[in-house]
């Protein structure tokens, strides 16, 4: 029963992201408007859910930078998130990125890690979706996912329970990753760490 109603959410949300990926020559990092999902508390996606699209799957990459290793550069434009590594390569993970994550450019350092963090909705998405329960436990069907890396009190990278999300722009969140890439991200970044966020191409 859990299955038969949570597919058509998720159809609808993979069928309005592929139409605006076609609308923009089948560029996802080109899409500037909203995938049409909410958040879904307590959807658990399979294994086949959390496999995203090679564009988007966690690899090293050739990545030249002056920034120093074991930075975080998150790049909303492309839908990308580097860990600088040594020697002009960087871990590059394919992310989703939330209305407050396009509202602010600049720098930031990880401030608070957490495992399997509860989560509250803001007023913003209560006010979208009336009927989310207030508080959520940490768990596999929590909106943040597996883990959490806190920037300061307003922004977070973070897991989620919607891998569908990955690649495009949606309502809620900062910065998310599917749960394997945030749990990788979170065992190699330490408190303190640097991370640089760009809202436009750099050359």
């Amino acid at each position: 029963m859990e299955n038969a109603t949570r597919r058509p959410a998720l159809l609808a949300g993979i069928l309005i992201g592929g139409l605006v990926i076609a609308a923009m020559g089948g560029h996802a990092w080109a899409q500037t408007r909203e995938l049409a999902i909410g958040e879904q508390p307590g959807l658990i996606p399979d294994a086949r859910e959390e496999t995203v699209s090679a564009t988007f799957q966690r690899q090293g990459v050739f990545y030249r930078t002056n920034e120093p290793p074991g930075t975080i550069i998150i790049d909303t434009v492309y839908r990308h998130l580097y860990l600088v590594q040594e020697n002009a390569r960087a871990i590059r993970y394919g992310i989703g990125v939330g209305r407050e994550g396009f509202e602010w450019q600049g720098l930031l350092r990880v401030s608070r890690k957490a495992e399997w963090p509860d989560w509250t909705p803001s007023s913003e998405v209560s006010m979208r979706q009336p009927n989310l329960p207030r508080f959520v436990k940490g768990g596999p069907g929590n909106p943040l996912g597996a883990r959490v890396l806190y920037l300061g009190p307003t922004y977070r990278i973070h897991g989620t329970n919607q891998p569908q999300t990955i690649g495009n722009a949606v309502f809620a969140g900062c910065f998310r990753l599917v749960n394997a890439d945030v749990m990788d991200l979170y065992s190699r970044v330490q408190v303190g760490t640097k991370v640089v966020v760009r809202q436009r191409p750099t050359l």
